[in-house]
């Protein structure tokens, strides 16, 4: 099997930093990161086809508020945790995530 070079979606990268970050505190965040980095895998081995991934994304996305509410989640995690916001980049989910880095670090 060809293993492709498939760049995960802003939503795709946004629940997965944020079960990343939150499945210490939460058994089923961890579950739900496994079972979402499995369907990754599945994506770039050609079982499974990406618009059904990026179905189960939004149903994930959904259950935790949508993609504005995680992606706040997740940085107000690491803010708390560390006292600042380090991930840079140029892409949809980093510059969106230092606009809410921002807004929090100069309250």
């Amino acid at each position: 099997m060809k293993n492709k070079s498939i760049k995960p979606t802003p939503e795709a990268k946004a629940l997965s930093l944020f079960l990343m970050a939150y499945k210490t505190i939460d058994p089923k965040h961890k579950e739900e990161s496994k079972r979402i980095n499995k369907l990754f895998s599945m994506v770039k081995d050609g079982e499974l086809s990406k618009v059904d991934y990026l179905k189960e994304i939004e149903t994930r996305l959904t259950v935790h508020g949508g993609y504005d509410a995680v992606v706040e989640k997740t940085v107000k995690y690491y803010i708390e945790k560390t006292g600042i916001w380090t991930l840079e980049g140029d892409d949809k989910y980093c510059l969106d995530a230092k606009k809410i880095a921002e807004k929090i670090l100069n309250k």
